[in-house]
């Protein structure tokens, strides 16, 4: 479809480091009152801030019990498969209200649920400092993935409303990046941690600072992102974006993403420690490297393909070299890990693996913010990431049962690598051209 009308935008406020870009002037794109006026850039820089901080806090209660997972089952005598269970559980309920969150985040304050949801999620974490039984713990994962599954539906709504396309990608990527610093810090400080003072003691001091970041956001979060919502006539429905070969296309590809993000996510810390023989000072010493790559490239990739984008590049192009080369070159890296005769050759191969996802992560959601557009985002990131998460349901629970099963984690890496591909195949040959959709005509 041509777009014949364009109007001339520059950033206000005295941002000049970004080039002034075109914007078609059509009903279904992004506008920029829809983007940055009338909202200062300092006011969305500083919730840009608190976002990252919520982000990193996330990953950091979401994953305790990967950190903890060695001495947590021994101590309650649980089998790979049981602990595979309890992986996955949190994202049982996290996909299924994935949904029903970015409905809410659609049509009521994004600023009090994520405020709702960010208090349930840490107090689940604290909680499981005087859990002693499976049963126990299973509900506390279960509470904490209600808790996380208005997050990312609340972000994408807040992101669309405050940066416009040329900026977008470098804002995903620092909340992506967030979301890999997290589990690196988990993984390095909480296993040095775990190691002077035990697991319980880490679940409880996660959940009482994790409560801190209530006052800021309280403070000084957004005043109210709901209010530009459309009327009721122009809302988009379940069925329009599940109509849309690209809602299938993103979550599909996000499922792939998804289930390898899980596996090192769940399973890494205790593939160290039982397969490679390292101790839990090793694991945080060493097993937080992947991690930290994974910021770090989800930051570059952000930056690069805003650049990209703003020296006049195709949207569609940039974002699909990114996501799709990330994806093959995982692929091909993180196999080999399990055939790697030396263990810091397997952790070598590792962090090339996750230096390769986090290309991808810096743009998968700005794909989906730029395809549904502000009437959609919530609700499109919600059913995304249900289907995409589905992958974190999965990938815990059946690398248990294979690991059980087999007593190798060969299938467990080989799966990831076929997953990659289809990952690749869902972004590259079903996903069309990446461009805001008109809901109103369908198209």
């Amino acid at each position: 479809m041509s777009l014949e009308c364009e109007t001339e935008y520059a950033f206000p406020n005295g941002v000049n480091n970004w080039p002034s870009i075109k914007i078609p002037d059509r009903t279904d794109s992004l506008s920029a009152s829809q983007t940055t006026d009338p909202r200062s850039s300092s006011e969305a820089n500083r919730i840009l801030v608190l976002l990252v901080i919520a982000v990193g806090i996330n990953y950091i209660d979401r994953g305790a019990l990967s950190v903890s997972a060695p001495l947590l089952a021994h101590e309650l005598a649980l089998s790979p498969a049981r602990l595979g269970l309890l992986f996955s559980a949190f994202f049982w309920s996290y996909s299924l209200l994935q949904p029903v969150a970015g409905y809410l985040i659609d049509r009521y304050d994004a600023k009090r649920l994520l405020g709702g949801g960010y208090l349930l999620w840490s107090l689940a974490t604290g909680s499981v400092a005087w859990i002693s039984r499976f049963d126990e713990l299973f509900r506390a994962r279960l509470v904490l993935g209600v808790g996380e599954s208005v997050a990312y539906p609340a972000f994408s709504k807040i992101l669309i409303q405050y940066f416009p396309e040329n900026r977008r990608g470098f804002a995903n990527s620092l909340l992506e990046a967030a979301a890999k610093i997290g589990p690196a810090i988990t993984i390095l400080l909480g296993g040095l941690f775990i190691a002077r003072y035990g697991w319980r003691a880490l679940f409880a001091s996660l959940g009482a600072l994790s409560l801190l970041w209530l006052l800021p956001w309280t403070l000084w979060g957004p005043a109210a992102v709901a209010r530009d919502q459309p009327s009721e006539g122009d809302r988009v429905s379940v069925r329009q974006i599940i109509g849309r070969r690209e809602a299938w296309s993103t979550s599909l590809g996000l499922f792939g993403f998804g289930y390898v993000w899980s596996f090192l996510l769940s399973w890494l810390p205790t593939y160290l420690v039982n397969e490679r023989g390292f101790t839990m000072r090793s694991v945080a010493l060493l097993g937080s490297l992947p991690f930290w790559a994974m910021a770090a490239t989800s930051v570059l990739g952000g930056w690069l393909s805003d650049r990209w984008i703003a020296t006049g590049a195709s949207v569609t192009r940039v974002r699909k070299t990114f996501v799709r080369g990330g994806l093959l070159f995982c692929c091909v890296t993180l196999f080999p890990v399990v055939f790697a005769r030396n263990s810091h050759l397997a952790i070598l191969l590792l962090v090339a693996s996750c230096l390769a996802l986090g290309f991808v992560a810096s743009n998968v959601w700005a794909i989906t913010q730029t395809l549904a557009g502000p009437r959609a985002a919530g609700l499109w990131t919600g059913i995304q990431n249900a289907i995409g998460n589905m992958g974190g349901v999965a990938s815990p629970y059946v690398t248990g049962l294979i690991i059980g099963r087999s007593g190798s984690y060969f299938l467990a890496f080989a799966a990831c690598s076929a997953v990659l591909l289809a990952a690749s195949v869902a972004y590259g040959a079903v996903l069309g051209e990446i461009r805001p959709l008109n809901w109103d005509t369908n198209s």
